[in-house]
C-alpha cells in the first residue's frame, strides 16, 4: 500500500505542476492578447537578461507608441524599432550612443529612457538591441499592426 500511496501522491503533484505550467503560459498568451491604440499609447518594455519584455506588441495601425525602456541589466543596451533600412544601418553597432532619433534609445545599466514611434502601416516591425553580439543572443523582439477594421 505505501508504494501505491508515494505513486499516486506523485502523480497528483506531476499533475498539479504541469497544470500550473499550462495556466502560466496561458497568462502570458492573455498577457500579449491586447491590441493598443489607435491613437498614442505607452508601452513600458523592461530589457533584463538581455531580454525585451515584452518580446511582442500589438497595436493598431496609425498608433503612435510612446516606448518607456527600462534596462535592468548590468550592461548597456539599445532599443532599435523600425524598418529594414533602418536595422540595416545600425547592423554594426557602432554606434555608442543614438541622438534623440524617433525609434532609437540607448540605455546605460539600470537607466530608463523614451522614445516614440508611428506605425502606419499593418505588418511586422522589428524591435532590435545592435550593441555586438546582442541581436545574436537574441535581443529582439516585435511590433504587430494590426490593419484598422472597415
Amino acid at each position: 500500500m505505501t508504494r501505491l500511496a508515494t505513486a499516486l501522491a506523485a502523480l497528483v503533484v506531476g499533475g498539479a505542476v504541469t497544470g500550473g505550467g499550462y495556466a502560466v503560459a496561458a497568462a502570458d498568451d492573455e498577457a500579449a492578447e491586447p491590441v493598443r491604440g489607435p491613437g498614442t499609447t505607452t508601452v513600458t518594455v523592461t530589457i533584463r537578461d538581455s531580454r525585451f519584455s515584452p518580446e511582442v506588441i500589438r497595436v493598431w495601425e496609425g498608433t503612435q507608441v510612446r516606448f518607456v525602456v527600462r534596462n535592468r541589466d548590468p550592461l548597456n543596451h539599445e532599443l532599435v524599432v523600425g524598418p529594414d533600412a533602418v536595422h540595416l544601418r545600425h547592423t554594426d553597432g557602432t554606434e555608442a550612443a543614438h541622438p534623440p532619433v524617433p525609434g532609437e534609445v540607448s540605455l546605460g545599466p539600470g537607466q530608463t529612457g523614451a522614445t516614440v514611434y508611428d506605425f502606419d502601416e499593418p505588418g511586422t516591425v522589428r524591435m532590435v538591441c545592435h550593441l555586438p553580439r546582442h541581436e545574436d543572443y537574441g535581443m529582439v523582439g516585435a511590433v504587430e499592426v494590426v490593419p484598422r477594421p472597415g
